[in-house]
């Protein structure tokens, strides 16, 4: 039963952030989403990207009209919206298109900031985690891990992410445009991931002196902290330190906010006069949308950086050009295999077939040859085989040849029937699951 890749995605392309935090997951929540997907009796395999501006499903299935409903209907129940409202604004390519937007993305091209850095890593996590959950199988193994090299290729080849611009440098960007010089400006940093280290380096590296990190465990952003010369500190004293706070970049995982908007009105009221820059780079969003409407806020979210990212597209247009040529390399080498995998079982069966109609012809005429001896018979099995080789070695030639042009055709003519892979127990199949160049590229 041959199998189909399908991808099911939003991103800052196509949906704001309002509704791009509703199906942001966790790792927690992903392996949850992964295990109700592969539930799905067409869903032989699936994968999960959730970062600030993308979730995307990868999936494996021989019956992917039947898998996208059914994982639209899972997408849209944790969105709590209805799936007719998610279909207007998700995409869904299949096969060969799917396999490039993974591509795309490991490499940076699909990325708010083109060639950002945290992407290719954000991919290998999502594989990892699939991995563990016991969802992916042949298919998104070999999809994920070309895919990151894919990415690799394209950074060590190019120069599409000189600078290394991320989405935490173009925030200080931003508050540099709103606000000015930022060296004796008060700064507050809430989380303390990757984003976190990434948004504190670039803070340092404009010439910010003091940063706080507040965190629900303080001891997670000691070494942040003792790298870029900042403090720690906890939730609990956060509104102390907005009370002082001339910026607030906010990156946690949360699904909640963390700064509300009736909390803040009264840390304002403490401020008088005192205007406070809020950057909230946070997917679900940390600070709550109303603290924008407060009198001396100034409220940005991911979607606001976009304007500020339209500096670093120009620059990089000629490396973008050059990677997209590696991308489409990558991806002939990889339809390549795809149809390898349908070609392989496809000669082995035929010659099973072949075998098997021998074994039965011989069954048959076993009491007919009278007077022959033992020899005789090794004789007659060995011409029947011989025979069996030559007729099926020039088709076997053309299938190899052809890739997955003729492989139906050989499995019509030849009555070969394909049994649907098993899962076993490590998320793989104890078949390969099968494909084609055709399906791949979606004709």
């Amino acid at each position: 039963m041959s199998a189909e890749v399908l991808c099911l995605g939003i991103s800052f392309k196509t949906a704001p952030v309002a509704l791009r935090e509703r199906l942001a997951m966790t790792d927690t929540g992903a392996a949850e989403f992964l295990r109700d997907a592969i539930d799905v009796p067409s869903v032989h395999e699936a994968a999960v990207i959730s970062t600030c501006n993308r979730t995307e499903i990868y999936l494996v299935s021989p019956n992917p009209v039947a898998a996208e409903s059914a994982v639209l209907g899972l997408l849209a129940t944790r969105a709590g919206i209805r799936p007719t409202q998610l279909a207007e604004i998700i995409y869904a390519p299949r096969n060969c298109d799917a396999a490039l937007q993974l591509y795309r993305v490991a490499a940076g091209l699909e990325s708010m900031i083109v060639g950002e850095v945290e992407v290719q890593g954000q991919v290998r996590r999502a594989h990892e985690l699939a991995r563990a959950a016991g969802t992916t199988g042949p298919m998104l193994n070999r999809l994920f891990g070309a895919a990151v090299q894919t990415g690799k290729r394209v950074r060590s080849e190019t120069a599409i992410s000189e600078g290394r611009a991320s989405v935490s440098s173009v925030a200080v960007r931003l508050a540099q445009e709103v606000i000015g010089d930022l060296r004796s400006r008060h700064v507050v940093i809430v989380g303390a991931g990757e984003t976190a280290e990434l948004t504190a380096q670039a803070l340092a590296e404009q010439g910010v002196a003091t940063v706080f990190l507040a965190n629900r465990r303080a001891d997670r952003a000691r070494s942040i902290a003792a790298r870029f010369g900042g403090e720690v500190v906890s939730l609990h004293e956060l509104p102390d330190q907005l009370a002082r706070a001339d910026i607030v970049v906010a990156s946690t995982a949360s699904p909640h906010p963390i700064i509300e908007a009736g909390g803040l009105e009264v840390v304002m009221a403490q401020r008088p006069g005192r205007p406070l820059l809020l950057i909230d780079i946070a997917v679900p969003r940390d600070i709550d949308p109303m603290c924008g409407d407060l009198d001396d806020v100034a409220l940005y979210d991911i979607d606001d950086l976009q304007s500020v990212v339209a500096h670093t597209l120009s620059t990089r247009s000629v490396e973008a050009e050059i990677a997209e040529q590696i991308v489409e390399e990558e991806i002939h080498r990889f339809a390549r295999w795809m149809g390898q995998q349908d070609v392989l079982p496809t000669v082995a069966a035929l010659r099973e077939h072949g075998r098997g109609i021998v074994d039965q012809v011989l069954a048959e005429n076993r009491g007919r040859w009278e007077g022959a001896t033992d020899r005789d018979l090794a004789r007659v099995d060995a011409i029947a085989r011989a025979v069996m080789q030559r007729l099926l070695h020039e088709p076997t030639i053309r299938v190899r040849e052809s890739g997955h042009g003729r492989v139906a055709l050989v499995r019509e003519l030849f009555g070969i029937v394909e049994d649907p892979p098993a899962r076993d127990g490590e998320g793989e199949t104890t078949e390969p699951l099968r494909d084609n160049v055709r399906q791949l590229r979606g004709s």
